[in-house]
């Protein structure tokens, strides 16, 4: 009887998690970048909330708080 071979699952999908990680992290400093960017020119102010989290105010009056892996508009 032939020996079964290892299982490509468990690699691929560790390969996948990595790499979906390695591309949210890079879309998360290209957003914090541009952010940062709105601050430097005097379009935006951002502080700490109470909560903990950073929250973005545009000059214009959006608000928007900046969670660990999202961005929520409140106001």
């Amino acid at each position: 009887m032939r020996a079964m071979a290892r299982s490509h699952v468990t690699t691929d999908g560790t390969a996948r998690t990595s790499a979906a990680g390695n591309r949210a992290q890079e879309a998360k400093s290209w957003v914090m970048a541009a952010m940062s960017e709105l601050v430097d020119e005097g379009k935006a102010e951002w502080n700490h909330a109470a909560t903990g989290e950073i929250e973005l105010r545009m000059l214009t009056g959006e608000v928007f708080v900046l969670g660990e892996v999202s961005v929520t508009r409140v106001g």
